[in-house]
């Protein structure tokens, strides 16, 4: 098939939006009215004029047969990636076969094309010499390995005593203390290079101003944070799966090691998490002959938006290799045989029931898991009181929602979708409830991104 013939929806593109402003007014140049010399050809690539408050129009182009996602270029002052020209260019060409018309790129286009695809191949040869020297001197490796493990240990021995001091303390200490004192904690924990740790020390400091039941919350925290000192003090007596999940939970770097397996892999979901200092964004696959899961992370510095994107609903034929740890799910994109394509492939459901068993049987594996992919088929979403639950069609059970999920737009969308009728929903289900992401009706077979 060509990358003429592979159409995504209005949904698909907006997904790829950094923020809802973006999102905004991309849709509203999603018509023909600001665009001229618009068009795409069969290699993946489309392109136009947009005209501006300018004199000139903005020159945008867009690479569609990356395997990893589209990339952009437009030559407006925008910092946002993609830009909203880019997105209105998108939604065109997205509306139909007459929208754009085929053609070849002009050279502006042909340009940019070019040079990124070489840089591209480039960084590849590159890569593949980089891992190769990388892995000449074990030695060295082996060393620094040591040293910072000497750090970490040092740093989880400290944290134990911070903990101890807390409950021999009393845990209404915390609430006086403020934030201070967690944050000098992490600190200390970052110089010990084990980052894993900071964070869950950070979180920690946030709870005593969290609201009623705070203490209990707390203390179940720094169980969990106990746990994970004990597990690294110790962690030559644990099975190699625990050992390696105990070390990514410290922090500490690895490689994705697994045999790279090919499939064609759905994409469930993407979404972005951010702070002061980095974006977060996971994408969630499903392996359509493999039956696997897959979680995608990339990063990108703050206030700009990760490199890898992947539309929502669209299929990708590549290979995926896991990283290391029991039960672990995330995987790192390797070769990509094909840019991402429609395929009516959609992921097995469960009951609810079977949601919350598999995430207690996920918790042997991985006691600090927040939560696991779950696809729930033929659930209805219902008021539960002040909140809201997905409750099973077929069956007396209901998952309540997170409360980030009940915040956020999405959830109204998946009620209009719904219309009070069972839908299959995919999203993550832990001891908070489950924030569903991604939406099937029944019937048809059009995915509905809800974050």
């Amino acid at each position: 098939m060509t990358q003429q013939g592979v159409r995504w929806t209005a949904d698909q593109v907006l997904a790829l939006a950094p923020d809802a402003a973006s999102r905004k007014a991309g849709s509203k140049l999603g018509a023909a009215g600001p665009w001229s010399e618009a068009g795409s050809s069969d290699e993946g690539t489309v392109w136009g004029l947009c005209k501006g408050s300018g004199s000139k129009p903005y020159q945008t182009v867009i690479d569609i047969a990356d395997a990893a996602g589209p990339a952009y270029k437009c030559s407006c002052p925008s910092r946002k990636f993609p830009c909203k020209h880019a997105l209105g260019l998108l939604l065109l060409w997205a509306g139909g076969e007459g929208a754009v018309s085929p053609g070849q790129p002009p050279d502006w286009a042909e340009q940019w094309i070019k040079g990124r695809r070489q840089r591209a191949q480039d960084k590849r040869a590159a890569g593949a010499s980089g891992s190769s020297s990388a892995s000449g001197d074990p030695e060295a490796a082996r060393r620094r390995a040591e040293r910072r493990a000497l750090r970490v240990t040092a740093g989880a021995t400290e944290l134990e005593q911070r903990l101890a001091d807390l409950l021999r303390g009393g845990l209404a200490g915390a609430e006086q203390a403020g934030y201070g004192p967690w944050e000098e904690t992490a600190a200390r924990m970052v110089d010990a290079q084990a980052p894993g740790l900071a964070a869950r020390v950070r979180d920690l400091g946030a709870i005593p101003a969290s609201g009623p039941g705070w203490p209990v919350r707390l203390l179940e925290e720094c169980a969990l944070v106990h746990l994970l000192d004990q597990g690294w003090l110790r962690r030559e007596r644990l099975p190699d799966g625990l050992a390696d999940t105990v070390r990514s939970r410290i922090g500490l770097p690895a490689s994705a090691d697994g045999p790279p397996v090919r499939d064609r892999w759905l994409v469930l979901a993407q979404y972005d998490t951010a702070d002061t200092k980095l974006t977060t964004r996971r994408i969630w696959l499903y392996g359509a002959d493999s039956g696997r899961t897959a979680l995608l992370l990339s990063y990108g510095a703050a206030g700009r938006a990760p490199e890898l994107a992947l539309p929502v609903g669209l299929v990708l034929e590549a290979e995926v290799s896991a990283y290391p740890g029991a039960g672990q799910l995330r995987a790192a994109l390797g070769e990509q045989f094909a840019p991402p394509a429609p395929a009516a492939i959609r992921p097995p459901g469960v009951t609810t029931t079977e949601a919350t068993a598999r995430y207690s049987e996920a918790l042997r594996d991985d006691p600090w898991l927040d939560s696991v992919p779950v696809t729930l088929d033929r659930v209805v979403p219902a008021p539960d009181g002040d909140s809201w639950q997905l409750a099973d069609a077929d069956a007396d059970t209901a998952l309540p929602l997170t409360p980030a999920a009940r915040a956020r737009p999405g959830l109204w969308r998946l009620v209009a979708l719904a219309g009070g009728a069972p839908v299959k929903v995919f999203g993550e289900c832990g001891h908070r409830g489950f924030t569903p992401l991604t939406a099937w009706p029944e019937g048809t077979g059009e995915a509905v991104q809800l974050c």
